[in-house]
């Protein structure tokens, strides 16, 4: 079998495999492209790809799989799935174009959010069920930069990972296991720039997996409670896995380096500190994160003034 874009281009081929191919519609308008954005680590992630539509694997509980979402009208898209986990992954599907996401209680006010919501009816919020294929790459992103956070999560999987099932584009992987998380000895964390604290975090979540993935099916500002009674998982890391793997539109990464000045740059044309940001969105509960996804899809990072010198990057292979 040859997958190809859509000028006829080939992407990957396979002979001995054929796809679980589906179509699916959600109520609301989808943008598949977008929606899923926020599930890519960096432009070289091994489990997400933009090319001809969305390339992505995942673990589910019934196995690998690899998928590819394109943009099917409107209201939905087609997926083709390789792999043992391709059913479950099709049952998952409409949730994470967002057909959980109900859009209709967000009425903002500020000019911006007005004009973005109005240009982007299709931007959802993303629900993949998958707690520890969130938490584990948002753990790698606490306080670095995120360039080195993605290298991170592309080396760890690179070297752990399993080869994608079915065809992919080169280099893609599916994220490791609980595991075999569990068992990544200390010395390749540190090959792989990540330091002792934020290395004993993703290995006590991965003891936890179990209970952790349960989270899913708990309303989603318990779920964000109770993931933060882990240590090493603050108010940010927890928030970061809501977004992503519960949904949660009310998810706010109090903490981000740069998020608070994003959006005050964007919404006031000056600063804000993350209190500042806390009370400035608060109108807006339960749609914060929902304001913060149109913020950064309308721009928002580039209207941040740049000044002064960036941080260096840490090397903590050479410690």
């Amino acid at each position: 079998m040859t997958v190809s874009d859509e000028r006829g281009r080939r992407i990957a081929s396979v002979a001995d495999e054929a796809p679980l191919d589906t179509r699916v519609r959600v109520p609301w308008p989808v943008d598949v492209v977008r929606t899923l954005r926020p599930l890519q680590r960096g432009p070289w992630d091994p489990c997400h790809r933009v090319v001809a539509g969305v390339w992505r694997t995942s673990r589910m509980n019934t196995g690998a799989v690899t998928y590819r979402l394109t943009q099917d009208g409107p209201h939905g898209a087609r997926c083709l799935a390789w792999g043992p986990g391709a059913s479950e992954l099709v049952d998952r599907l409409p949730a994470l174009l967002g057909a959980d996401d109900d859009p209709s209680g967000f009425v903002p006010e500020h000019p911006l959010l007005v004009e973005v919501h109005r240009r982007m009816p299709a931007l959802r919020i993303t629900r993949t069920g998958r707690v520890l294929e969130s938490l584990v790459p948002a753990i790698l992103e606490q306080r670095v930069h995120g360039v080195a956070a993605f290298a991170s999560w592309r080396r760890l999987v690179t070297w752990f990972g399993d080869p994608a099932p079915g065809p992919a584009p080169e280099g893609m992987r599916v994220p490791p296991s609980a595991a075999t998380w569990r068992t990544v000895p200390s010395w390749e964390f540190h090959r792989a720039n990540v330091d002792p604290g934020r290395a004993r975090t993703v290995v006590r979540c991965a003891q936890f997996a179990d209970s952790l993935e349960r989270l899913v099916h708990e309303p989603a500002a318990d779920a964000r409670r109770k993931l933060r009674v882990v240590p090493g998982v603050g108010v940010w890391t927890a928030a970061e896995v809501a977004q992503r793997a519960f949904g949660d539109t009310d998810a706010l990464s109090v903490g981000d380096y740069h998020l608070a000045k994003v959006v005050g740059w964007a919404l006031l044309g000056k600063p804000l500190d993350d209190p500042g940001m806390i009370e400035y969105l608060e109108p807006l509960r339960p749609q914060r994160y929902r304001a913060v996804r149109l913020i950064v899809e309308s721009g928002g990072y580039a209207q941040v003034p740049k000044r002064g010198p960036r941080t260096p990057i840490t090397d903590h292979r050479r410690r």
